[in-house]
């Protein structure tokens, strides 16, 4: 039995650091929303473990990742209350231990490994920071068919984390000097690690980024699609939590790309007005991936990105190109 304690602890947590996803949280019914407190304090202590470790030496940091290992899979007794409250979950709800390893596996590569060559690589990162969260959650979920279900949790769970790589690109360098975005992709497009450091914006990083936009919006319709195999009483808040996280797509295109001066971020009103939009279609047509599609920030196909997907500064410079090469023929 989860402690009162445990999940008003994990519910303080996530309204402290995870705005979206608490106000996302707040929609699910209570069997699920309380549980989902304890899995995001659970993630977010053991992810703070590396994320503000500034002067903390690495073999501290593994030490601390092994001892919460310990204590979430039972297997040493702990006060931490979080820990404690996890635990608990891991047994209610038949979290496969696989999961739990995975995932703070993850966190112990964030010690020393701060590049990723090739997406596949980091795919591989995500497979415990997030994929096996997504994971999680479905086992809290319940759903009538598990089988069903999981894939497409995975790929949801990987399209909030690349967004939320996408949007923090400059915090990730000046807090943590990592970059989450693949090395083979800066390279196609010509851009040197320094030009990120640096914070240069440029057409190139512009069309990387977008490379990896649309690399996203593919996962986000991946996932999507499986919602509908969630219970009925988690379908929308899942729905809601993907409109509210790729919504960052549209704040991105529309600083013209640049992550690099600043971390773009939603505001309350428009959280709350894409809730409700998401609300009033829901009501009138319960499929998950038509109202996505009807309220969401992604553009409807995945596999190309259209002028409409494009910002208007983009355009121009892309007008300008075809106008001056249409010049040089004259």
């Amino acid at each position: 039995m989860v402690s009162d304690d445990g999940v008003a602890r994990g519910k303080s947590i996530q309204r402290r650091t995870g705005k979206t996803f608490h106000l996302a949280t707040r929609l699910l019914p209570e069997r699920v929303r309380e549980p989902t407190y304890v899995l995001y304090a659970f993630f977010r202590v053991a992810d703070e473990v590396v994320d503000d470790a500034e002067g903390v030496p690495p073999a501290e940091q593994r030490a601390e990742l092994e001892r919460l290992r310990a204590a979430a899979l039972g297997e040493e007794p702990t006060d931490d209350p979080v820990l404690a409250a996890f635990a608990d979950l891991r047994e209610t709800h038949d979290i496969p231990d696989a999961d739990v390893n995975t995932f703070v596996d993850a966190m112990l590569t964030d010690v020393s490994k701060d590049r990723y060559e090739t997406f596949e690589e980091l795919r591989a990162y995500m497979d415990g920071s997030a994929a096996a969260v997504g994971r999680m959650m479905t086992a809290v979920m319940d759903p009538e068919d598990p089988e069903r279900a999981l894939p497409h949790a995975t790929a949801l769970g990987e399209a909030f984390q690349l967004s939320n790589f996408l949007r923090d690109v400059r915090e990730d360098i000046v807090e943590r000097d990592r970059i989450y975005l693949p090395m083979e992709t800066l390279a196609e497009y010509g851009v040197s690690e320094r030009e990120i450091r640096d914070f240069e914006m440029s057409p190139a990083f512009e069309q990387a980024m977008e490379r990896e936009l649309r690399r996203t919006e593919a996962l986000y319709h991946e996932g999507v699609a499986g919602i509908e195999a969630l219970p009925e009483d988690c379908q929308f808040p899942v729905l809601v939590a993907a409109v509210l996280y790729a919504d960052h797509h549209r704040l991105i295109r529309a600083r013209e790309y640049d992550v690099l001066s600043a971390t773009p971020q939603i505001g309350t009103a428009r959280k709350l007005a894409l809730v409700a939009r998401t609300r009033w279609h829901w009501a009138w047509n319960r499929d998950p991936e038509t109202v996505f599609r009807r309220v969401s920030a992604i553009p409807d196909r995945p596999e190309a990105t259209t002028d409409r997907g494009r910002t208007p500064g983009l355009a121009r410079r892309l007008l300008q190109g075809a106008v001056d090469s249409l010049r040089r023929l004259t």
